[in-house]
């Protein structure tokens, strides 16, 4: 139920929560075979795709960068193939662990919260701890975090993004809208 006061989402039941979960992992097992084939073919660790496919599931949905492997740039396009064949919007979505407003969104998006605002929107998720040079070589860059951008045709930044955030309950209801300006450009 949204809250007048915040505009943020309350966390559903443990029995909604266990329902949900139940759903998704079932739906998840039917596709575990063409999910690996797709992963391994670009580098994203089977297992993490088959957890964040959410196939023609509606709403926002959050794919964990990979760890090693390709420059960030491939990584992208490899998403950005994806999210196009599936009719989505792919932004790379830079945050850290120590973030606050960072991990307020990520816990939002995790939970269903943002998926009535962001429809078709795939969030590629990265760690600027652990991913900061090689996202700088693409031109990921970024005074504050958390950083939302949206990527060009080669995978690289295309400088439209937006980066910052507040502390606090309305660190979610700040980020909102102006993500959602800048998927309207």
């Amino acid at each position: 139920m949204l809250t007048e006061r915040t505009g943020l989402w309350r966390c559903p039941s443990k029995a909604r929560q266990a329902a949900v979960l139940a759903l998704a992992l079932a739906a998840a097992a039917c596709k575990s075979e063409s999910t690996a084939a797709s992963a391994s073919a670009t580098g994203i660790d089977a297992s993490r795709a088959a957890a964040t496919s959410g196939g023609d599931r509606s709403g926002i949905q959050l794919v964990e960068a990979p760890v090693q492997g390709d420059a960030v740039d491939a990584i992208v396009r490899a998403a950005l193939a994806r999210a196009l064949a599936s009719k989505r919007t792919l932004v790379v979505y830079v945050g850290a662990a120590w973030c606050e407003p960072c991990q307020r969104f990520h816990h939002a998006a995790e939970r269903g919260e943002l998926d009535a605002a962001f429809p078709t929107v795939t969030l590629l998720e990265f760690d600027l701890d652990r991913d900061g040079e090689r996202l700088g070589a693409a031109g990921y860059a970024s005074k504050y975090i958390p950083l939302f951008a949206l990527p060009g045709p080669d995978g690289k930044a295309s400088g439209r993004q937006i980066e910052g955030g507040i502390k606090g309950d309305g660190a979610v209801a700040f980020i909102v809208p102006r993500l959602k300006e800048m998927l309207a450009d």
